[in-house]
């Protein structure tokens, strides 16, 4: 990756940085912006030994937390309004930083989503196991912080390849790399199919203009305290 950071976007258009763990996820984070938030400038950034490293350190270990930080750092110093991780397996990562800017995990707009048409049993993919159990482990867990009585059941699949949905009435894709195959499975299945990529653009566009209206309004109330300071001496 290049160690310096980029000049600031133009300033009406919001930069996002899209930080990828592999380049398969690039395609469909992009394309789910030029859809879902198209004023935005799409900056991506590729560590493609995350998830090699996941693997051979038995999961999301601290200093792989540790580097998704520096990664998210490097955004936002680089100016990133908005931050989003493709890889569903560093999703803890996003959930717990402390930035300046709206950083999303790579499914949580999906998870919102599915959530939102009261499925009763929902059908989760992805391509390899370690994916997999994180984005059950969180969908269940968002589950249960919204009260909501929906079950999960997973399967890994190659991409490209049909699921059985079993009884499932929805279906939810933990990673990018199978985004590009859901309308595919919408054909086969008869069933949702919910994805990260557009779902994040739409939360993304939001939360980067309540950030953008909060900064104008600070802005304007410091002006008028200015102004009324000026007015008293």
């Amino acid at each position: 990756m290049n160690t310096s950071a980029r000049p600031a976007p133009p300033p009406g258009r919001p930069r996002i940085a899209l930080i990828s763990a592999t380049p398969a996820a690039i395609g469909p984070a992009v394309a789910g912006l030029a859809d879902a938030f198209p004023e935005a400038e799409p900056w991506n950034l590729l560590d493609d030994a995350l998830l090699t490293d996941a693997e051979a350190q038995g999961g999301l270990a601290p200093a792989l937390a540790d580097r998704m930080r520096r990664l998210i750092a490097y955004a936002v110093a680089g100016g990133a309004r908005g931050v989003l991780l493709t890889c569903s397996l560093y999703g803890p990562v996003a959930e717990r930083a402390e930035a300046a800017v709206p950083v999303l995990a790579a499914d949580s707009a999906a998870f919102a989503a599915a959530l939102a048409r009261g499925h009763r049993r929902v059908l989760v993919l992805a391509s390899f196991a370690g994916a997999l159990d994180d984005s059950l482990e969180r969908f269940r867990a968002a589950a249960r912080a919204a009260g909501s009585p929906v079950r999960a059941v997973g399967q890994v699949i190659a991409p490209g390849e049909r699921p059985d949905p079993g009884d499932a009435d929805g279906v939810l894709l933990a990673q990018y790399s199978l985004a590009p195959h859901a309308d595919d499975l919408v054909a086969a299945l008869g069933l949702p199919v919910h994805t990260g990529p557009h779902t994040a653009a739409r939360a993304l566009r939001s939360a980067v203009g309540r950030a953008a209206e909060a900064t104008s309004a600070a802005g304007t109330a410091t002006a008028g305290t200015e102004r009324s300071t000026s007015c008293s001496e």
